[in-house]
C-alpha cells in the first residue's frame, strides 16, 4: 500500500496495492463567446490566488511557525477496506528533511511496509516481498516524503493557480492546481468556509503503471499545537480505503526508525 510533513499528507496517495479510481472526464456545457474580462461573472473575477489559499490553510491548522516547530511525527490508527471486510493496524513514522516509514498490518495479507530515508525508497509486502523504488517511484516519494511539505514551498512548483469553486465532498471547496517542479500535477481542494483542505487528486507512478486516487479528508483534531486531519478516505483501483488516527504525537523519534531493513538492505548493491 502506498501511502504518501503531516500524517495526512503522508497518506493521501494511500492504498494502491488493492487500488485505480477511473476518473471521468467531467462534461461541461458548450462555452458561449468568450466574455471580456470585465463581463465576466464577478464570482470568477474574485477566486482568490492559490498561495492565500495555501497560507489560509496553514494558519488554520496552527500556523507556519507551529508547523516548522516539529523535526518529527508519528501517528497510528486503524485502516479499513469496508468492501473485503478487513480492518487493521496502521502506523506513520515521518522526520525532517524527508524521512518516512508507514506500516500496515492486515489479517490475512500481513504486514506491508513503504519507506524512504532521504536517499533509498522501498517496499515490503507478502504480494511483491521487497522491492527498491527506483526512477520516477522514487523521485514522487522523495516529493512525498518532504516533512515541511504542508506549508507548500513556493520552489517545489513551477505553478501554482486557483480553477475554479466547485463542489467537493459536498461542501463548496476552491480547487487548486499545482504542478510539481519534477513533473506532474495534483489537485487540491480547500473548504470555503473554514480554510481546510478537504482532499486531493493525484497520481503517482506505481509498479503497475500510473496509479491516479481521490482523497478525503475530515475530522481534523488538535494534536499539541497543530490540527490534523484525523480521517482520511481514499479511492483507487475501485476500492475504498478508510485511515483513522487516534495517536499523533511530535518529537519521539529516533533515525533509527528509517534505516532499511535487512530484507531491503540484501537488495543494495556493495
Amino acid at each position: 500500500m502506498r501511502l504518501i510533513s503531516r500524517p495526512s499528507g503522508l497518506l493521501w496517495p494511500a492504498a494502491v496495492l488493492c487500488a485505480t479510481v477511473a476518473l471521468g472526464a467531467q462534461s461541461r456545457p458548450e462555452p458561449k463567446a468568450a466574455p471580456s474580462p470585465a463581463e465576466q461573472p464577478a464570482a470568477a473575477q474574485k477566486l482568490p490566488p492559490a498561495r492565500e489559499i495555501l497560507d489560509r490553510h496553514v494558519k488554520a491548522i496552527g500556523g507556519r511557525q507551529a508547523i516548522l516547530s516539529h523535526s518529527s511525527t508519528r501517528a497510528a490508527g486503524k485502516v479499513e477496506l469496508p468492501a473485503m471486510g478487513l480492518t487493521g493496524e496502521l502506523e506513520v513514522f515521518a522526520a525532517k528533511p524527508d524521512r518516512s516509514l508507514i506500516r500496515f498490518v492486515l489479517p490475512g495479507v500481513g504486514e506491508i511496509q513503504e519507506g524512504f530515508n532521504g536517499k533509498i525508497g522501498w517496499s515490503i509486502s507478502a504480494l511483491t516481498g521487497p522491492t527498491l523504488l527506483e526512477g520516477r517511484q522514487l523521485e514522487e516519494r522523495r516529493f512525498d516524503s518532504d516533512f515541511y511539505s504542508e506549508v507548500r514551498a513556493q520552489e517545489r512548483y513551477t505553478s501554482m493557480s486557483t480553477v475554479e469553486q466547485t463542489a467537493f465532498d459536498g461542501r463548496p471547496c476552491y480547487k487548486l492546481r499545482l504542478v510539481r517542479r519534477g513533473g506532474g500535477e495534483d489537485f487540491e481542494f480547500y473548504d470555503v468556509q473554514t480554510g481546510l483542505r478537504a482532499g486531493r487528486i493525484g497520481t503517482r507512478e506505481m509498479q503497475m503503471g500510473a496509479v491516479t486516487g481521490t482523497t478525503i479528508e475530515s475530522e481534523y483534531r488538535k494534536f499539541g499545537n497543530t490540527l490534523v486531519a484525523t480521517r482520511i478516505r481514499q479511492t483507487a483501483m475501485g476500492v475504498e480505503t478508510v485511515m483513522t488516527l487516534t495517536v499523533v504525537e511530535f518529537d519521539t523519534l529516533e533515525e533509527s526508525v528509517f534505516h532499511p531493513p535487512p530484507a531491503i538492505q540484501a537488495l543494495l548493491k556493495p
